[in-house]
């Protein structure tokens, strides 16, 4: 497909709307911003009431649900590009497809190699990849674990998730660290716990950490955009947060 000019945004952040329809205008200056759309609802609405744009950019997490949604209830003949500040894991699987995707905050050279991606490919009519249905199975609500049943002393001891104030990894082993100042060993990893957690309660802070939002007592700014965390029971000075994770940090504490 060449010349991408018409563009439709999905997105239900004012602020991400507005730096997304910026970053397009000023990459293709001739394009036109058919709308910015808000829900599932409206885009359904409007793909059968408009033609097909030449591009959509779609945040995965709308206003009424998720934005693979629109794949069941409409026609979507055209590429789309995802922004995502969420559900990095399900993501990666377009990485084996057309379809693209970008991390919030999207930056311009990811966007303007994306879109180029799609104008130097060979003109063909996009069809719907079954990788859709798939990812709407992952994005679907699921049961995240709710508590650990772990080796203490001469036996085993539950421990309720809600009790856990963050998980930490050091020299390959795992803990979690309860509210109460205990710590305890848990055979999992924190690859593996990223994927059992609840993501509205628990973040990924870096390497070492996954914090509860309940743990999070002072938010510092650090030097190159960073930010420094203080969480209780850490006995570590400070939990730093790359510039790279912040934006998302701030966007899931105030979730």
């Amino acid at each position: 497909m060449n010349g991408i000019k018409k563009i439709l945004i999905l997105e239900d952040e004012q602020l991400n709307a507005d730096r997304i329809q910026r970053l397009m205008l000023n990459i293709r200056p001739n394009a036109v911003i058919l709308d910015i759309l808000t829900s599932v609802k409206k885009t359904v609405d409007w793909l059968a009431e408009n033609e097909d744009p030449d591009l959509i950019l779609m945040d995965i997490r709308l206003a009424d649900g998720v934005s693979f949604e629109v794949f069941n209830l409409a026609d979507v003949k055209c590429p789309v590009i995802f922004t995502t500040a969420y559900d990095e894991y399900a993501v990666q699987a377009f990485k084996y497809n057309s379809i693209d995707y970008l991390l919030k905050p999207v930056e311009k050279d990811e966007l303007e190699a994306a879109i180029a991606k799609f104008e130097n490919s060979v003109q063909r009519s996009y069809q719907q990849s079954p990788l859709i249905e798939e990812l709407l199975r992952q994005m679907q609500p699921k049961t995240y674990r709710t508590r650990f049943f772990l080796p203490y002393r001469d036996g085993y001891r539950k421990v309720n998730i809600e009790d856990i104030a963050f998980f930490y990894s050091h020299l390959t082993i795992t803990y979690a660290n309860l509210f109460n100042g205990e710590q305890m060993v848990v055979p999992q990893t924190l690859e593996t716990l990223e994927q059992e957690l609840e993501p509205k309660n628990f973040f990924r802070v870096n390497r070492q950490y996954i914090l509860h939002a309940n743990s999070i007592e002072k938010v510092h700014n650090y030097f190159n955009s960073k930010l420094k965390l203080q969480v209780k029971n850490c006995i570590d000075e400070a939990i730093i947060v790359s510039r790279t994770k912040a934006p998302l940090f701030k966007s899931w504490l105030d979730y």
